[in-house]
């Protein structure tokens, strides 16, 4: 092969290590570097002198590692061989990424793991010539920023649930609010890969979380905005003041079953039942939310008739006007224990001290004698 006189190269958009074709060169070849290239001579896969931009005539004096290898005389145009890579020191800004599976993230705030699809950007730029011919060029004649995204993706990937769910906890941000926040998650997985990219030489530019996706119709997205909903309704009303308005919905749904009000009262067990598990339930996510429940708020102002409570399974329940109460006690499902309290009462009292309603109490049959 011909002896080379000129050694250059103009590299292709995406290149970033490139093989000069010919290794043989002489003592007076021209070497041209170009803005933002490392010229690397390699001789029996030992990486020897190293020429940033400019242009050279390649001689014994600016080859000095080069010539103790191949040990060439002083002076003249003396032949010999050589390999030589030209580096590609730009940076590189428009590196996508994006997750072929979801990242199963959990919520900090309200513990619901929800799958997430995200995708971005990198930027990058050789800041080690050397230290990347040795740790991902090897013998390749070329290498690309492809190759390059291929051999990092996995490692982002891999580490991106860590660091999202890392920065959320550290902040406090729920997935649902998780857009909002995409510029300081961002700097955050940016510092926490840059290591990563310095072991192969290179330097991280930038690193973008373009968008966070969820699928809302995932069970457990829909799950995760229940508890938000929930949570919401806990700090503005209170624990206790949401317990009996579940109640009260389960309460007014009996009364408007076929059994009436006496119905209503005879299922007010199971309804307060499912009232308190509500109600407990949602005490124990206001309690992980550190949300302090509102004051009891005192009962109603009574209207122009008299309006009654009734503690019924340790809740209050009402108001009632005064027939509602006598079909009740006439029922049994009102003894006269049950305590019961009116607009003007300082506390609850037994219904049976109440004088208007002790009447009904006393026109209460004895239990029904068993059959002989």
């Amino acid at each position: 092969m011909a002896i080379v006189d000129v050694v250059k190269c103009e590299m292709q958009p995406g290149i970033l290590v490139q093989k000069f074709p010919s290794s043989d060169l002489r003592l007076g070849t021209q070497l041209v570097v170009h803005p933002g290239q490392t010229a690397i001579f390699v001789k029996g896969g030992a990486i020897c002198d190293m020429f940033e931009s400019g242009t050279y005539t390649i001689s014994t004096n600016n080859i000095p590692i080069l010539c103790r290898l191949i040990n060439l005389p002083f002076g003249g145009d003396s032949p010999f061989q050589a390999e030589v890579w030209f580096v590609n020191k730009l940076s590189i800004l428009d590196s996508t990424w994006g997750t072929a599976t979801p990242l199963q993230i959990e919520d900090p705030k309200y513990e619901i793991i929800v799958p997430v699809r995200a995708y971005g950007q990198y930027g990058f730029k050789i800041a080690e010539p050397r230290k990347i011919i040795e740790t991902l060029v090897g013998n390749r004649s070329a290498f690309s920023a492809g190759n390059l995204a291929i051999y990092f993706r996995g490692k982002i990937l891999s580490q991106l649930t860590n660091i999202i769910s890392d920065k959320l906890i550290q902040d406090g941000i729920s997935i649902l609010n998780i857009n909002s926040h995409l510029a300081d998650i961002s700097l955050f997985a940016q510092e926490r890969l840059k290591d990563y990219f310095e072991n192969f030489g290179l330097s991280l530019q930038v690193f973008d979380i373009i968008s966070i996706n969820v699928n809302e119709n995932d069970p457990s997205f829909v799950r995760l905005k229940e508890a938000k909903d929930l949570a919401a309704k806990l700090k503005i009303m209170g624990r206790d003041v949401y317990q009996m308005d579940r109640s009260f919905d389960v309460l007014e749904g009996a009364a408007k079953n076929p059994g009436g009000v006496a119905g209503g009262f005879m299922g007010a067990g199971l309804g307060m039942g499912a009232g308190m598990a509500a109600g407990g339930q949602m005490a124990s996510v206001a309690s992980h939310m550190n949300i302090n429940p509102a004051p009891t708020a005192p009962p109603p102002v009574p209207s122009a008739n008299v309006q009654y409570y009734v503690v019924v399974n340790g809740a209050q329940q009402g108001p009632y006007d005064i027939n509602n109460l006598a079909t009740a006690i006439q029922s049994g499902n009102v003894t006269k224990d049950q305590l019961v309290w009116k607009a003007g009462m300082a506390n609850w009292a037994p219904a049976n001290t109440l004088p208007e309603l002790a009447s009904y109490f006393n026109n209460t049959p004895p239990p029904v004698p068993p059959l002989s």
